[in-house]
């Protein structure tokens, strides 16, 4: 590993989201795939580089000494959640990273221009 590429700012912070997973593997390779990350440590934890952010996925655990009423642990109903990891990708993003890996894109409405809309609404009306 590099040490130029583990998330430790030299000015500021940098935020890091820590994910609890069930599978470190599969987890790790799902964010790789969809974003292209850059693994710096393959396990216990998965420490990785997404574009200017950073992933900590790990397994549940606890308590510990100084947190002994908390425990980590992945959500018992998965249709239940109280966090999110919300991605913003521009619109030159490509569906291929060019290595055959999927990179997320951009389809958000709110992201679009009224004209963007109206364009596509009329050459869908046209083509129809």
């Amino acid at each position: 590993m590099n040490p130029e590429d583990f998330p430790a700012p030299k000015d500021g912070f940098v935020l890091t989201h820590f994910l609890v997973v069930s599978d470190q593997d599969r987890s790790r390779d799902f964010y790789q795939a969809l974003f292209d990350g850059q693994v710096l440590i393959e396990r216990d934890p998965v420490i990785m580089k997404v574009a200017n952010s950073w992933l900590i996925l790990n397994v549940g655990g606890g308590p510990t000494d100084d947190k002994p009423a908390v425990t980590l642990t992945t959500p018992r109903d998965p249709n239940h959640t109280s966090a999110f990891l919300n991605v913003r990708v521009s619109r030159t993003s490509t569906r291929s990273t060019g290595n055959g890996r999927p990179r997320a894109r951009s389809s958000s409405p709110s992201r679009r221009t009224m004209a963007e809309r109206s364009a596509r609404t009329s050459a869908t009306q046209t083509v129809t």
